[in-house]
């Protein structure tokens, strides 16, 4: 049966210009029918490629067009959890970048819009559709691992540049910098892990406590004097609210310790990705960087050593070894156009996903309960540490879908 291309319009034209090659491989299940922005020059780019397409500079005037279907909120971040409750209001579907919401009662609201509209919502957390965060889950919904006892995450990416304008003025990621001081960007540390364990699904584990640690803030500083001068504002000591680095400890219901990671501002070698995974049958940990591989340890089917005592010494193996043996179904389908998409072809199975669950009426992979779990760590992040580190809970977003 032929489906009507899903109408979709980008809010936030140029980190939205980064789904083009996807829009144009699922051409015959998305047509682009607006885009947004704020600045002029970047409508006139997107109307050039694209002479059809209606442009806005008026986010709610464009949500009153009835040709659009579904919106691609790609905006400043602090502004998501707004636009998403606004367009959902609107009658149209949500495919939300990171992250959902900055504040509790944003995502308790992000929750209440959905549950009300019946509407699709989904976060665009690209990271869980690498190829190698996709396998790992696979292995570990095939038992592989055993059962996972502890979980690692990280987003480890120097990005001081995008905090700032040619002037030396903020962007949105260094008002973020400016303004908050926790885990500042958790869901692609966080999102891809609780997948390998189904929190969230059903009447399974989910988050419960969190803790928060942040590192002084020297890095951003440094970066200003250096290229803006002593005198700039963001030179001077006391500017800059955020850390160099946080560090979230949360505990599961069920017992998972899980530990994040988040450092975009401190000089050091490109590691986007960060994940470790530990169970009783088997762990797994990333490279660092492209010269090594994805490690990955099974029992009883990994090679070891035998020890002069006898003991067996057990040696890590590349995680490619296991692939194509257990690529995820998602990524053998789309494997062929995922390759051509960025953040490891994410950004088209993000977009490929919101589509079929739009055409076939059902919850998307990453649905508003994991959106709002995982940002919520944002906000309880900075309640934590500025109660010195101490717990704090995590709220049960989903507990009502659990109990229907």
């Amino acid at each position: 049966m032929a489906h009507q291309p899903l109408r979709l319009a980008i809010v936030g034209g140029n980190r939205g210009g980064r789904f083009k090659k996807t829009i144009s491989a699922l051409a015959g299940q998305i047509e682009l029918a607006a885009i947004c922005d704020v600045q002029e020059e970047v409508l006139l780019r997107w109307k050039a490629d694209y002479p059809d397409i209606a442009t806005y500079g008026d986010y709610r005037f464009m949500l009153q067009n009835p040709r659009i279907d579904a919106v691609l909120i790609a905006s400043p971040m602090l502004l998501h959890a707004r636009q998403a409750i606004d367009a959902l209001k609107a009658g149209k579907h949500v495919l939300s970048e990171v992250i959902a919401a900055h504040t509790l009662d944003g995502a308790w609201e992000l929750v209440e819009t959905v549950e009300k509209t019946g509407l699709v919502y989904m976060m665009a957390e690209n990271y869980c559709f690498s190829r190698s965060n996709l396998a790992v889950r696979h292995m570990a919904e095939q038992g592989l691992f055993g059962e996972i006892t502890y979980l690692e995450g990280g987003y480890i990416h120097e990005l001081r540049h995008l905090a700032h304008q040619r002037d030396g003025s903020l962007t949105w990621r260094g008002q973020l910098h400016h303004d908050y001081n926790g885990m500042n960007y958790p869901t692609h540390a966080i999102g891809p892990i609780t997948q390998w364990i189904a929190l969230n699904r059903g009447k399974g584990d989910r988050l419960e406590t969190l803790s928060t640690f942040v590192s002084n803030a020297r890095s951003m500083r440094r970066y200003f004097q250096e290229h803006f001068g002593n005198d700039h504002p963001a030179s001077q000591e006391g500017y800059w609210r955020q850390g160099d680095c946080a560090v979230t400890n949360l505990l599961t219901r069920d017992g998972v310790l899980i530990t994040l990671r988040v450092d975009w501002t401190s000089v050091r070698p490109h590691n986007m990705r960060h994940y470790a995974l530990q169970g009783t049958e088997g762990a797994f940990v990333s490279k660092r960087h492209d010269r090594e591989d994805d490690l990955v340890w099974i029992h009883g089917r990994s090679p070891h050593n035998q020890r002069e005592n006898g003991e067996r010494e057990e040696l890590w193996e590349p995680l490619s070894r296991y692939l194509p043996e257990f690529d995820h179904p998602d990524w053998r389908r789309w494997e062929a156009h995922a390759l051509g998409a960025s953040h490891g072809g994410g950004d088209f199975l993000v977009l490929q996903e919101f589509v079929s669950a739009i055409r076939d009426k059902r919850s998307p992979l990453i649905d508003v309960y994991d959106a709002a779990a995982w940002s919520s760590i944002f906000p309880l992040s900075m309640e934590s540490h500025a109660l010195g580190g101490n717990p704090v809970q995590v709220p049960d977003f989903g507990k009502r879908r659990r109990l229907s």
